[in-house]
C-alpha cells in the first residue's frame, strides 16, 4: 500500500484534497485510480487509511477512515553525527530514516568542521519525507544542525542511554534497554582524545562495530540499526 505524508491538520480531517507535487507523483507518475486505498501519515507517528474518492486534472480527493498501523520501532533513537561529504549525507539521511531513526543531529567535531545552508537542510528534510513514504513509517525524523561540539550536552538532555562508536572499543557486555537512546558517530580519523574524554564525562558508553573501519555514513546506518534491533555486531 502506498504511504503519503500529510500535515497533522489534514490527518485529523474526514476528507482532504491533494495537489501539487504529491498529486503529480501519485496520479501522473504512478497513475492511481479512484477507490485506491492509501495510507496517510502525519510525520509525527499517527497514521490513517484513506480512499481516493475523486480525481481532477490537478487535484485528488481522499476520504479518511480508520487508524492504520504506525510501523514505528519501539525504541526512540537519536543520531548525532558529523556531516560526510557530498551525496553521502543524503544517503545517510535516507537510510537512517528507513531503518527507524527518530532524529538526526549534525554536529561539528575537531576533524570534521562543516557548514549546512538553509536550502540544503530543506532538501534533506524532503529526502527524509520520501524515505518515510518508501519505508512505510509514520515519523519523519527531525534534522538539525550543524551543532557545535559544545552543544552535545544540551542535545543529550533527557536521553537515558548514550553510546558512541569507537574502533576497538571495550565491550561492557551491558544489555540494551528500552529507553530513549542516542548514538554518536565519530568523523573520519576518529574522535580526538579530548572529545572522547568529554563524551565519557557525559555518561556515553563505547561500542565498536567490529574490526573493519567504516565510513561515517555506513557506521551511522549500521550502528542505528544495531540499537533498534537490540544489539550490535561485535
Amino acid at each position: 500500500m502506498i504511504t503519503l505524508v500529510v500535515s497533522p491538520d489534514e490527518l485529523s480531517q474526514d476528507e482532504i484534497v491533494i495537489e501539487g507535487r504529491a498529486y503529480h507523483h501519485l496520479f501522473r507518475s504512478r497513475r492511481l485510480a479512484r477507490d485506491t486505498e492509501v495510507r496517510l501519515v502525519d510525520g509525527r507517528g499517527a497514521a490513517r487509511f484513506s480512499r481516493v474518492t475523486g480525481i481532477s486534472p490537478s487535484s485528488a480527493r481522499f476520504e479518511l477512515g480508520d487508524a492504520a498501523p504506525t510501523h514505528e520501532p519501539e525504541r526512540y533513537i537519536e543520531l548525532l553525527t558529523p556531516m560526510p561529504r557530498s551525496a553521502r549525507l543524503t544517503w545517510l539521511v535516507e537510510k537512517c530514516t528507513e531503518v527507524g531513526v527518530s532524529a538526526i543531529r549534525l554536529i561539528n567535531s575537531a576533524r570534521a568542521p562543516r557548514r549546512l545552508g538553509t536550502q540544503r537542510l530543506k532538501r534533506l528534510q524532503r529526502v527524509a519525507i520520501s524515505a518515510v513514504e518508501q519505508s512505510q513509517r509514520s515519523v519523519v525524523p527531525e534534522i538539525s544542525g550543524v551543532h557545535a561540539f559544545g552543544q552535545i550536552p544540551d542535545l543529550l538532555e533527557g536521553v537515558t542511554e548514550k553510546w558512541y562508536l569507537q574502533p576497538g572499543a571495550r565491550d561492557s557486555g551491558e544489555p540494551f534497554g528500552e529507553e530513549r537512546a542516542a548514538l554518536l558517530v565519530g568523523p573520519e580519523g576518529g574522535w580526538t582524545s579530548a572529545e572522547v574524554a568529554t563524551l565519557e564525562s557525559l555518561g556515553c558508553r563505547q561500542k565498536s562495530l567490529g574490526p573493519t573501519v567504516l565510513r561515517v555514513e555506513t557506521a551511522a546506518v549500521v550502528g542505528c540499526f544495531g540499537l533498534l534491533s537490540g544489539g550490535f555486531s561485535e
